[in-house]
């Protein structure tokens, strides 16, 4: 009688070697059954299958901004105010009487002062001079050019008695002045207005590690990367990816970071502790001003836009948004980064007219080359007076960003540079509309930092049996003139 194994898988375990590289049902080693690491294997997973094509997100701040070095915790600067005076929710208080709401401002009007009042659609007009004027009160008394009084329907909308409380929803400004012969003390002398803005760096940090084994444990992968380059990378595979994904994130932050505002006052976290209004202990977080941040509070939100709109229609919410453009500092140039149904819907409207998009199209943002701008993914049309340049964004698409939300369809961003004034420089200057400042001195230039510590790879800075490869950036970024940016956003339900 033949003798048997019994309770044993030595039977099964049978590979036939193949002198090439064939895959077959019996030469296929069980990697995790048998024990075998991954170093007997140098060539089974050789090639790194690209399955998400390029992932980084990164590239929207250095096609349309800059990055400038700053020394200090904050950096401030000031962006002119209108020029011309100009009210609006005026309240007619009397048959010759006008109230103003100074609730931000004192009363710029004097007597002398000769203005144009409208009621809220602006397309009833009246021409006054003024008499007198309340600096506190903002009350002030008039003369209607051709007329007794203000129109009657803006007098009294209570019970036809005059002297009841009129429209409220009046707007004027300041036209021109008219003084008699030989008059003094004409005029009046009117500090500009303008706005103080800042915002603070944040130190944003990543590590990347390895055990010092398995620095030894070499198993190669043919690798391309996002930024282009290719080739065979062992145990820093992990560690390319890692740098690349903070410098992503180097980005995003710039673009998500959001001011722990508590009732109009910065107020800080406790890093340790959680949230902290007391005094400072030297560990404290509190945010800074990003992009969409920065567009909701200064800037201009369009919701529910439908450019792809049947027949056409969509062009009349661009030209809503271009009427708006034209009441702020109307930037020619700009640029439209947007998700892919945005994207589409701009396609389908400018497909409707059937003749934007084709020729008299400048790309003076791109150096007037087309070739630049369509290289960039950009295509160009005009409406009106203005030029945009219009391109997918992929930070709206990518599921595991902004892709993930669907609140933001895109944003508008101004091509072309501001002027401020610079506090150190003490000089007017000009600045991207959008650009990065960050922290560097003669000492440490913090905008992309870079180090390894412990005991592996060559470094010997502590007794940790392992490579610990650190990065580190500090910065923040500066949205001036944010009043010509517009974020088109979905409503809330």
């Amino acid at each position: 009688m033949a003798g048997s194994f019994t309770g044993s898988t030595g039977a099964l375990a049978h590979l036939t070697p193949r002198p090439t590289q064939i895959l077959s049902n019996d030469n296929y080693i069980p990697v995790d059954q048998l024990g075998f690491t991954q170093q007997y294997l140098p060539d089974v997973y050789e090639k790194e299958v690209e399955r998400y094509g390029n992932r980084t997100v990164s590239g929207f701040l250095r096609m349309v901004g800059a990055e400038m070095p700053m020394t200090s915790d904050v950096v401030t600067w000031f962006e002119q105010g209108r020029l011309h005076i100009a009210y609006e929710s005026v309240t007619c208080s009397g048959a010759n009487e006008l109230t103003l709401d100074i609730t931000n401002d004192e009363n710029l009007i004097i007597p002398g002062h000769t203005i144009a009042i409208a009621d809220v659609n602006g397309l009833n007009v009246v021409k006054a001079y003024v008499t007198a004027s309340n600096k506190s009160t903002g009350v002030i008394a008039l003369k209607v050019y051709g007329a007794t009084q203000l129109p009657a329907a803006w007098v009294d909308t209570n019970s036809g008695t005059s002297g009841n409380q009129g429209a409220t929803n009046l707007k004027l400004f300041v036209y021109g002045s008219e003084y008699a012969k030989g008059s003094q003390n004409a005029g009046k002398f009117v500090e500009a207005k303008g706005d103080f803005y800042s915002n603070k760096p944040i130190i944003l940090r990543e590590k990347y590690s390895v055990s010092g084994s398995n620095t030894a444990q070499i198993g190669w992968i043919e690798v391309t990367t996002e930024i282009g380059t290719s080739g065979y990378l062992w145990y820093l595979k992990s560690e390319h990816e890692a740098r690349i994904r903070f410098e992503d994130q180097l980005e995003m932050a710039m673009i998500e970071a959001e001011p722990n505002m508590i009732t109009g006052t910065l107020t800080p976290f406790n890093q340790a502790t959680g949230y902290n209004g007391g005094a400072a202990s030297g560990t404290e977080v509190s945010g800074s001003e990003g992009l969409f941040y920065a567009i909701e509070d200064r800037g201009l939100v369009y919701t529910d836009a439908d450019f792809g709109a049947a027949a056409g229609a969509g062009l009349d919410d661009f030209d809503t948004i271009l009427a708006e453009l034209d009441k702020q500092g109307a930037i020619e140039e700009n640029m439209l980064f947007l998700n892919r149904a945005t994207s589409l819907g701009i396609d389908k409207m400018l497909a409707y007219q059937n003749s934007y998009g084709a020729g008299g199209t400048s790309y003076g943002v791109f150096e007037n080359n087309e070739n630049m701008a369509l290289n960039l993914g950009f295509s160009g049309f005009r409406r009106g007076s203005y030029d945009f340049y219009k391109t997918d964004w992929k930070y709206l698409n990518n599921p595991t960003t902004r892709g993930l939300f669907a609140d933001v369809e895109g944003v508008l961003v101004p091509a072309g540079v501001s002027t401020v004034y610079d506090q150190q420089l003490g000089t007017n200057i000009q600045r991207p509309f959008l650009h990065v400042r960050y922290r560097a001195s003669e000492a440490d230039d913090r905008r992309m930092k870079s180090w390894i510590t412990g005991s592996v790879g060559g470094n010997y800075t502590s007794d940790e049996d392992a490579m610990n490869v650190h990065f580190l950036s500090e910065r923040a970024l500066c949205v001036q003139g944010a009043n010509n940016f517009v974020m088109l956003k979905k409503a809330t339900a």
